[in-house]
């Protein structure tokens, strides 16, 4: 039973720092319609960025999560205005947006590398301690910490999308950018503000990841692929599938390897990936929608 509750408690760990990419990168795909990877670039430079004002520069602690995630939010802004305004202001195609944001994703991981070097970094706020017991499982404060506000930012994120004007203009856009338009809302306002708002969101993964986990150079492309396919498995259009494919994925792979060697973790998460792409690609929150096929003609 132990063994068990600390599966679900690993699970529900991965699941919510999953989820915080998933939802970031499902946000900016469902109003511009074209798979954004750099979203793992964005994660991956805030973490280092936090080490740099934290570890480095010792700056006050809130205030370099502050200023990393205005950062964030500054960051997949330029990537938008930079790269992808231009590229659609020349009608390129959802490839060409593609091969460009796997551009990015390369060139940012390298400029990481070309700066901060290739060994791996530490950010020490939190010393080691033992986790807190539940029941047998073991679970530690910043563990706590990281499910808490995971939950309460994707609510917050949520009743942003549902309640606020931003939000509902985004939605009106996600569901037909003509229609959106005729309606006096500017898609290219909404490509940017979707920009800001998932990178910023990515921001708080990349700190919340760098307080637990090392930072190295292709941290980005690794969550990039676990938010990716936990955005697949709920629906990569809607940001509460992509939030419930990320911690279904998280509970998956803990539990796949109660049966297999922890090294195959990542590739429990390539078979579900393979296994909805091919049976059910719009995954389990996801519907057909016309305008989506004509977007991706």
């Amino acid at each position: 039973m132990s063994l068990v509750l600390q599966l679900l408690m690993n699970g529900l760990i991965a699941g919510a720092i999953y989820a915080l990419v998933a939802s970031g990168f499902s946000l900016i795909y469902s109003t511009n319609k074209f798979v954004h990877f750099a979203h793992g670039s964005a994660v991956a430079v805030s973490a280092y960025f936090l080490y740099l004002l934290f570890s480095m520069f010792n700056f006050e602690f809130f205030l370099s999560v502050f200023l990393v995630i205005l950062f964030a939010g500054a960051f997949g802004l330029l990537m938008d205005k930079a790269v992808y305004s231009q590229l659609r202001k020349r009608k390129a195609s959802g490839l060409i947006l593609l091969i460009a944001s796997i551009a990015l994703l390369i060139l940012f991981e390298s400029l990481i590398l070309l700066f901060f070097g290739a060994d791996v970094k530490t950010i020490n706020l939190i010393k080691v301690e033992k986790g807190l017991e539940f029941f047998g499982a073991i679970i530690t404060p910043l563990q706590i910490v990281i499910i808490v506000t995971s939950i309460v930012l994707l609510a917050l994120l949520f009743v942003f999308m549902k309640r606020t004007k931003l939000g509902k203009a985004m939605r009106a856009v996600s569901d037909n950018k003509d229609v959106a338009e005729i309606m006096g809302i500017s898609s290219t306002k909404i490509f940017a503000w979707s920009f800001v708002i998932g990178s910023a969101v990515a921001g708080v993964a990349g700190i919340l990841i760098g307080l637990e986990q090392n930072l190295e150079p292709t941290m980005g492309t690794n969550l990039m692929i676990k938010g990716f396919t936990g955005a697949i498995i709920g629906g990569v259009g809607s940001v509460p599938g992509a939030i419930l494919g990320s911690f279904l994925l998280g509970l998956a792979e803990n539990f796949g390897i109660w049966f297999l060697p922890s090294g195959y973790k990542d590739a429990i998460a390539f078979v579900i990936l393979f296994i909805f792409l091919i049976f059910r690609p719009q995954g389990i929150l996801g519907i057909k929608k016309q305008g989506d096929k004509q977007a991706g003609a």
